[in-house]
């Protein structure tokens, strides 16, 4: 049986001995730590105090917990809440990233056929193109490009761009609210330009992620295409099971979808 110190709850206890093994790297990331059973028997309490140290350390984020499978030990990567309808700058800020912008195109087009779809226009009509390269830490991590209603775009056409945000610059100069978001996601291979600027081979693997985002009465704000560097970006995605009504997709509800930058 493992000494324990007198006067700290138990539960505590066992929570402490595995931070202590978690920072001496005894236990590296993503491995899986002992089961519940092993650290019962190891501290000599029942398995509901070994389950309240192990909540302790998920709310801590020491540690994520896979239905079935165990505890592991959680990195450093920052996770982004990708449920949330946040902009890029709020995701780094989130995830203890710095995240900065370069503007590579910022122009009058017309609207493709898809563009138009998307953002409940004619093809053919002038919309405002903005293409930005997203940094984490100073470091290439996306590609964006995105098309705005000329309304839209001439808000935030005389703005830095590099620096804020669309959503920042809408909700906060013109009281325009982002209410809702569509995504759709898939995977696609660099171009000779998108492997530049990312610094990664052509044809290498990319994560993409479109998004319509909406304000007010499902209008059109934009419609964006971001390319993730696919050696930085990872989704993960939790769902519930009801094992009494497992033929109702309902009963099998999506609670998370996360993505970990590497």
């Amino acid at each position: 049986m493992e000494a324990m110190k007198e006067n700290i709850p138990r539960h505590e206890q066992i929570a402490g001995w595995i931070r202590d093994e978690i920072s001496s790297g005894r236990f590296g990331i993503d491995e899986k730590i002992p089961s519940e059973n092993e650290l019962s028997t190891k501290f000599d309490v029942s398995r509901v105090t070994v389950r309240r140290a192990l909540q302790t350390l998920e709310n801590e984020q020491k540690i994520y917990r896979c239905q079935g499978l165990g505890s592991f030990v959680k990195g450093k990567k920052p996770v982004q809440q990708m449920l949330a309808m946040n902009d890029f700058m709020e995701d780094m800020k989130q995830n203890g990233l710095e995240g900065t912008s370069i503007v590579i195109q910022n122009t009058i087009e017309a609207a493709t056929p898809i563009v138009a779809q998307h953002l409940k226009i004619e093809p053919g009509t002038k919309v405002f193109r903005l293409d930005r390269l997203r940094l984490a830490n100073g470091k290439p991590i996306a590609l964006d490009y995105t098309w705005l209603p000329a309304f839209y775009g001439q808000l935030i056409v005389d703005y830095d761009l590099e620096t804020r945000t669309i959503f920042d610059i809408l909700e906060n100069e013109y009281d325009i609210e982002i209410t809702s978001g569509c995504y759709y996601l898939q995977a696609e291979t660099a171009s000779e330009s998108q492997a530049v600027h990312l610094n990664i081979p052509e044809n290498a693997a990319l994560f993409r992620l479109d998004r319509i985002s909406y304000t007010l009465h499902e209008k059109p704000v934009y419609y964006q295409r971001r390319f993730y560097r696919n050696d930085k970006f990872v989704y993960r995605m939790r769902v519930e099971r009801n094992k009494d009504a497992s033929d109702n997709p309902a009963a099998m509800p999506l609670s998370e979808i996360k993505a970990e930058f590497l």
